[in-house]
């Protein structure tokens, strides 16, 4: 059992502050799991919209849920969006004897719908599955090879974890797209998902996949927004600063689970994930996930030019620019990328991520930073870039 000891205390702060709360992440990532500390699923307070019985319950749903007090759990609230406007009316009751979270797996129509039914009234928290300060340092080399699922990192056998990842891309296709509404065979997802894999850590192009799969460039776009509303794809957005220098302006893409992404390359050991191309690839995802799951941000980007200058990622916190660049070198260094996006993009610090044990300074405002040290409870930005 891994302690998600952060995660509850930041839904137990949002449900402090507000009517309803919705934890949204990908099917299989703990969702119920932690409501489940906070609510026995025993409860008449506690809704599985995958249980036939909580469905038959909420055939009424004012009826049923009007009465509850305090802490009322509905789990899989994407299968019934009819219910959004009644939270909106239980939640605008003055002095509301009752506070509501909702767990969604399916991100894009479900946020939306949610934001317009419940504006003003809705906390969102976003979870994923295991990161590597839940799980500690020294499994850093597991979570990667497995990636976070709970069932997937803490299966007893490489072979168990591998069968369930198998299980759970088809599950998903086969059962749970279809299930949201999905009407795109599952055998071209999946064909598209591979694809997907192969184009990890790369700017998203329409045109090669829409060529190789024998389909339109559009339809490659609607399987993307697919993949990323079932929070299986990250998109990370380009930044555009200087316009004076030719940028990119296309999304990279990347498999967020990086268990997922070796499963769809066909990695299943360590000695494999090691000596495969890919390999710098799903270090660099990996560490860009681990890092969005531990530093605070607002929005999140990548930055490029067509002349070459990159960096990773980019956060913005408030008013402030904060650069994460990935290295899976011995010793990280500084690069003409960094000096230039530090001035073209106003970065006030940037950490160089890499897989040593030394944090050192390479400049004023850059710093190597172990990996280690992601989420070891204080920012990779250092004493500055915590304010």
């Amino acid at each position: 059992m891994i302690a998600r000891t952060h995660l509850l205390e930041t839904i137990t702060t949002a449900l402090g502050r507000s009517q309803v709360v919705l934890l949204a992440g990908p099917r299989q990532c703990g969702k119920t799991t932690l409501a489940r500390e906070l609510l026995s699923e025993d409860s008449v307070n506690y809704f599985d919209l995958e249980d036939p019985a909580s469905l038959a319950r909420l055939e009424e749903p004012m009826t049923a849920l009007r009465p509850l007090r305090g802490l009322v759990v509905i789990d899989e609230v994407q299968r019934r969006p009819d219910l959004f406007p009644v939270l909106r009316v239980l939640a605008d009751r003055q002095a509301s004897p009752a506070r509501f979270l909702i767990l969604g797996s399916a991100s894009g129509d479900l946020l939306q719908q949610t934001s317009e039914s419940l504006a003003g009234r809705l906390e969102q928290v976003r979870i994923g599955g295991f990161a590597l300060r839940e799980v500690g340092a020294e499994e850093e080399s597991r979570l990667w090879l497995r990636g976070g699922f709970p069932v997937s990192y803490l299966a007893a056998q490489e072979e168990d974890s591998l069968a369930w990842r198998k299980s759970f891309i088809r599950t998903l296709l086969e059962r749970d797209l279809p299930q949201w509404g999905v009407r795109v065979p599952a055998l071209a997802l999946q064909r598209f998902w591979t694809m997907l894999a192969h184009y990890h850590g790369q700017t998203w192009n329409a045109a090669e996949p829409a060529r190789a799969l024998g389909v339109s460039e559009p339809t490659t776009r609607r399987h993307l927004d697919l993949l990323t509303d079932a929070f299986m794809i990250r998109q990370l957005q380009p930044w555009h600063a200087n316009i004076r220098k030719r940028q990119v302006k296309a999304p990279k893409v990347y498999v967020r689970d990086s268990g997922l992404l070796h499963q769809l390359l066909g990695i299943a050991t360590a000695k494999g994930l090691l000596s495969h191309p890919k390999v710098g690839a799903s270090w660099e995802g990996f560490v860009i996930e681990q890092v969005l799951a531990a530093e605070p941000y607002d929005e999140a980007y990548f930055w490029a030019t067509h002349q070459g200058a990159e960096i990773d990622l980019i956060l913005r916190r408030g008013g402030r620019m904060l650069g994460v660049e990935c290295k899976r070198a011995d010793a990280a260094r500084m690069t003409p990328s960094i000096r230039i996006a530090l001035e073209d993009v106003g970065l006030e610090r940037v950490a160089v991520v890499y897989p040593g044990s030394r944090r050192y300074p390479l400049s004023e405002n850059v710093e190597a930073v172990p990996l280690e040290a992601v989420g070891a409870g204080s920012s990779i930005f250092g004493v500055e870039g915590q304010t």
